[in-house]
């Protein structure tokens, strides 16, 4: 994207976002500094917890959700885990065939609670929900093949029936506008298209849903004033999404910090149309039809040997080999990738 030239300088072609995001320099000079004074003995947590609040704040913003509202952990599954150990139990839960593990199997965990999940294809999500379902939980935008979830339709389904809405945005925060108002809870983890380092996680969750929530990871960053709450004997927890919190990744957070400001500065809307258009463009010279997502995949023989030939990085999932296009992607990669696959 011609408006924020030399963020990026990668030895390969990256069409692997989807496994994980390259940092713009800014990040990546963010979190350089951060590990020399951590080497020198020089490094101020107060000033790396400043920067995790500044990522707070700027997640928020990319996610659609109050600040005040947001909490920082390690993983989706580990903060999906917190919601499905508050569930009731024998709590029926729905999600569809095929979704990623992380947004599946915190509710399996509950299994000798009586929580029970069935799973249905993806297209066929919000008909299955019905007055026994508490829960629903899905991605926004499915890992293996990029395919975007009903999710309109999802949610009034939910709300008619008194069902909890739970949405995985891992593989859409960062390049898909989000609204995460509209759920119950709204989960990413922050590696791949918000550009941070492994290890950080976010979740917008409603009010209502978090006085349902058990606090179980909860410590001095969970705490309404974390320096008193060190050596405390009682708890008193923050009244906001804080009080979900896991200790902070100072390092990630110092990244994630500068790697939202490049995305806040581009604006959403473009990054879609920007990973979006690439992606429909790879796709249109397979023959394909349009997609609207920043990710595909490919049943073609070898794709992925081929691809790698040409050096261009992606992965395999779910039997098919799958691209991942964002901003430090170009139209002559998406047409480099679909040489290398027609006309190996």
């Amino acid at each position: 994207m011609d408006t924020i030239p030399d963020l990026w300088n990668t030895d390969t072609v990256w069409l692997n976002t989807a496994q994980y995001g390259i940092p713009p320099a800014p990040a990546h000079q963010a979190l350089t500094r951060a590990l020399d004074g951590w080497q020198a003995a020089t490094g101020d947590p107060a000033a790396w917890g400043r920067e995790l609040e500044q990522a707070r704040t700027h997640l928020a913003a990319l996610v659609g959700a109050p600040v005040d509202d947001l909490t920082l952990g390690t993983s989706t599954s580990q903060i999906a885990g917190t919601i499905a150990a508050s569930l009731p139990d024998g709590a029926h839960v729905l999600v569809p065939q095929g979704d990623f593990a992380s947004i599946v199997f915190p509710w399996h965990a509950q299994a000798d609670r009586g929580v029970t999940v069935r799973s249905v294809p993806l297209r066929y999500l919000a008909q299955a929900v019905d007055e026994h379902t508490h829960l629903v939980a899905f991605s926004l935008v499915q890992s293996a093949t990029g395919q975007l979830a009903p999710t309109e339709d999802i949610v009034a389904a939910a709300r008619a029936h008194g069902a909890l809405v739970v949405a995985d945005a891992t593989q859409a925060a960062g390049w898909m506008p989000l609204r995460a108002t509209g759920f119950d809870a709204l989960l990413a983890s922050a590696y791949k298209w918000l550009m941070a380092p492994r290890g950080l996680a976010l979740a917008y969750l409603a009010p209502s849903l978090r006085e349902r929530l058990r606090p179980n990871n909860a410590g001095p960053a969970a705490a309404r004033e974390t320096a008193a709450a060190m050596y405390a004997t009682d708890m008193d927890l923050s009244p906001t999404a804080r009080a979900f919190d896991t200790s902070p990744n100072w390092f990630a957070a110092v990244a994630a910090a500068a790697s939202t400001r490049v995305l806040l500065q581009v604006g959403l809307e473009r990054v879609r149309e920007h990973d979006t258009a690439l992606t429909d463009h790879f796709r249109a010279a397979l023959g394909q039809e349009p997609a609207h997502s920043a990710i595909t995949s490919t049943d073609l023989p070898e794709a992925f040997e081929r691809l790698a030939r040409a050096g261009i990085v992606t992965t395999r999932r779910d039997g098919r080999t799958r691209l991942a296009f964002h901003l430090y992607n170009t139209l002559d990669d998406a047409e480099r990738a679909a040489k290398a696959l027609l006309h190996p």
